[in-house]
């Protein structure tokens, strides 16, 4: 028996319960994998209160983990027991959910993880990079380009400020506390811009010396999104990976158009789907990843048994970078 996160209803993280569950032999093309670390992420809050999709209850839940492959089920040759692996992001979370004390998941959506990176940061790293790699695989970040990045001191957001000084750009943070100015500076964003006293648009304009963003990477969308339309210079991209705003944006159409700008929607399951896309990811984000040019920052640990609790701190916006959850195998050194 395993220890396994389900919920039975939609609500708040109360509805999150730790089950004895009986996990399976690996089915064809599938490895059983015992979790030290679970990454945690927005998206699993509105899966979990049912803004997300409608799954048949009990329903398991999440999209990262990090562990060692157990047994591995037929036609699988690219895992063995014993091996290191992460799971990456985008399958069904009622059938592929994470959290949970052994899982099993396709092996051709699992990565060997580096001997230099712990099970923690495995966990952590995976649909925060995955995610802002839209910047080097969409947005074809340059040296020396002006980078928003919205939402900032989510581990998404953190990430996107890595791969931008990776890359060479410069990183314009966006927050709404000013205590997080610090944090997001140490993370990698060259400026910080207070959306709570700060005119955002303004703030990019004089951080670029008028000219604008050549791109925005955008969490929030909202009614926000009109100023930073109309702060982007000409012939730059908006990305829009999410709605912490709701699901409408403005957008004010004679800069839209008169500066020839693009306004992208994305979802980054699309670089997970194509295999092409996933090998260049994967690529690139281990070879970041064991440079250290990409280094996770994880703001707080949970044990498994507190998951409702994490939930808590993760709808909270306290954090700065990743909420990682770790199972009593994790707790022990690996």
């Amino acid at each position: 028996m395993a220890k396994t996160v389900r919920f039975h209803s939609f609500g708040g993280p109360e509805v999150l319960l730790l089950e004895d569950l009986d996990i399976a032999e690996p089915a064809a093309g599938e490895v059983r994998l015992a979790v030290k670390a679970i990454g945690l992420n927005r998206v699993e809050a509105m899966f979990r209160s049912g803004h997300f999709i409608s799954p048949a209850f009990p329903s398991r839940i999440g999209y990262e983990a990090a562990g060692v492959v157990e047994a591995v089920g037929p036609g699988v040759s690219s895992f063995a027991p014993g091996d290191r692996a992460a799971a990456l992001f985008g399958l069904s979370m009622e059938r592929y959910g994470t959290y949970g004390e052994q899982i099993l998941y396709p092996a051709d959506r699992l990565v060997r993880i580096p001997e230099t990176l712990s099970f923690v940061d495995a966990a952590a790293s995976w649909m925060q990079y995955g995610t802002a790699f839209a910047l080097v695989e969409v947005a074809n970040v340059r040296a020396g380009d002006f980078l928003v990045v919205t939402a900032a001191s989510s581990s998404v957001g953190i990430a996107a400020m890595q791969i931008a000084n990776a890359e060479g750009a410069i990183a314009i943070a966006v927050t709404r506390s000013r205590s997080k100015a610090p944090a997001l500076r140490s993370s990698g964003a060259a400026h910080v811009i207070c959306s709570a006293e700060q005119n955002v648009p303004d703030a990019i304009r004089d951080i670029t010396g008028g000219h604008g963003a050549i791109m925005v990477f955008d969490a929030v969308a909202g009614a926000g999104m009109a100023g930073l339309v109309a702060a982007v210079a000409p012939a730059g991209i908006i990305i829009a990976y999410g709605m912490l705003a709701g699901a409408t944006a403005e957008v004010l159409l004679p800069a839209l158009m008169q500066n020839n700008l693009t306004l992208r929607g994305f979802a980054a399951n699309i670089f997970v789907e194509r295999a092409d896309v996933r090998a260049r990811m994967v690529d690139y984000i281990n070879r970041k990843l064991s440079s250290g040019a990409l280094r996770p920052i994880v703001d707080r640990t949970f044990e498994l048994s507190r998951i409702a609790e994490a939930h808590r701190y993760l709808e909270s916006n306290a954090q700065v970078g990743k909420i990682v959850v770790t199972t009593t195998a994790g707790q022990l050194p690996p």
